[in-house]
């Protein structure tokens, strides 16, 4: 009766955190940032006011004056970040002529046209140009951040150009992505064998974002491109080995966590969107990397991160293998003698809704740190991650060594096994690598 009721506690305190967790994850960074990232260039403010406008709460969900924004999960924020971000690169890039542009057909531009004029206005007009439309409230706001961002450039030929140029972009850009699959319905089939995926605890439901894995990608050539290995066999030595892990360190209650692996674990609960493009914010102010740099780098890391999601998707439709928390719970199908079942465990962080393999987390990470470490040439930065869930700071001197951090922190929530954490950075990786190596590349004159 003791337990029954420290499971009911568990399961409160679960709720309130998860409500805890999106309204950092999601509102924080947003809230915050604007006075930590230098302004200057307005492809990083752009950049921020757009990871606001997609992913910060809807208005109705948060107090004033915190910003409103249309509430997108990551993956669903992933893809309309790549439209801007990649309509901002081609506006920029119209006028410098530096690299290959991304969208075919575009009008040309004269090398005076202000490419923070065209940058601004391709980002602002993206943005209030989708459907659906974002809240009023958050348009509205945009329309304020154009109309200033604007105003700090010189009357003249040059700002009406690059305002020209911008609004053909972002038509163009929209155009293109009109019919991409976003937002049709396709709900992940529910499994009744073992192994096989269905809704989790507590909410039990089926991702209403499903969709997302039949979305035209925006480099790769099919959305199975970098098709993972899979789950492990439920019979296997390894797969007992990483269900005994996670279920021994992701429990809310009675885990093996040290102090240090729970804190970890909520470092990493955090949306890593906002989180991750700060950072990259901040390296490239300190850089001092130009408007056209600053561009080729959000296109490229925006693009191959949309993608990894698409991919990632894609792939848990494929295998559609069973959390941690259906596995542990139903073990006793799972044919492996060296698994045992526990109805009731739970997860540390409440499941999210949609199948284990691969994990979303680590797809969108990989992506964004090997994008990193591709366009900057070397591994080795010294960079900073701030966490809205614990306000700590982490400091890196490696992209990729984010990576050791976030597989293991999905353990430590409970709601990942090893494998598809490790082959979800995998497929980030390829799909960063592949937008290295295909798009956004110099143009020899």
């Amino acid at each position: 009766m003791e337990h029954s009721r420290q499971q009911s506690r568990v399961r409160h305190w679960l709720a309130a955190v998860t409500a805890l967790v999106l309204v950092a994850a999601l509102v924080i960074p947003g809230a915050s940032a604007a006075a930590a990232t230098p302004r200057g260039n307005a492809v990083l403010d752009w950049n921020q006011y757009a990871i606001e406008a997609l992913s910060n709460p809807l208005p109705t969900a948060i107090p004033a004056p915190l910003i409103p924004g249309a509430g997108m999960t990551p993956p669903v924020a992933s893809i309309h970040l790549a439209m801007v971000q990649g309509a901002v690169y081609d506006a920029v890039n119209a006028i410098d002529r530096s690299h290959t542009p991304y969208l075919r057909h575009l009008p040309s531009a004269r090398r005076s046209a202000s490419k923070t004029a065209a940058a601004v206005t391709a980002a602002h007009h993206v943005l209030v140009g989708l459907v659906p439309a974002l809240p009023q409230i958050v348009k509205d706001r945009l329309d304020t951040l154009y109309a200033a961002s604007l105003a700090k450039v010189r009357n003249g030929l040059a700002k009406t150009r690059g305002v020209r140029i911008g609004a053909a972009v972002a038509r163009i850009m929209l155009a293109r992505r009109a019919n991409d699959g976003r937002y049709v319905a396709s709900p992940f089939p529910v499994g009744t064998l073992p192994g096989e995926w269905r809704p989790t605890p507590t909410a039990f439901i089926n991702d209403p974002f499903s969709w997302v894995a039949k979305v035209r990608p925006f480099t790769l050539r099919r959305n199975s491109q970098f098709r993972t290995a899979g789950p492990l066999d439920m019979k296997s030595a390894q797969y007992a080995t990483e269900f005994n892990e996670v279920k021994s360190l992701g429990a809310a209650v009675g885990s093996t966590r040290t102090i240090e692996q729970t804190e970890l674990g909520r470092f990493y609960s955090v949306n890593p969107m906002p989180m991750e493009y700060r950072a990259l914010r901040e390296i490239a102010a300190a850089r001092r990397l130009s408007i056209a740099q600053s561009a080729r780098l959000f296109a490229m890391s925006s693009m191959a991160s949309a993608d990894a999601l698409i991919g990632c998707w894609d792939d848990k439709a494929h295998w559609l293998f069973w959390r941690p928390i259906t596995a542990i719970q139903m073990a006793a199908d799972d044919d492996n003698l060296a698994t045992t079942a526990q109805a009731d465990w739970m997860s540390f962080l409440p499941t999210p809704p949609y199948p284990d393999h691969p994990s979303g987390y680590n797809c969108f990470t990989a992506a964004m740190m090997y994008t990193a470490r591709a366009f900057f040439r070397t591994d080795r930065i010294t960079f900073q991650l701030t966490s809205a869930v614990t306000m700590t700071t982490r400091t890196y001197s490696r992209f990729t060594a984010v990576l050791t951090d976030t597989i293991n922190a999905r353990i430590y929530l409970g709601i990942h096994f090893r494998t598809p954490d490790v082959q979800g950075a995998g497929l980030g990786r390829r799909t960063a690598n592949w937008v290295a190596g295909h798009y956004f590349l110099r143009v020899h004159h």
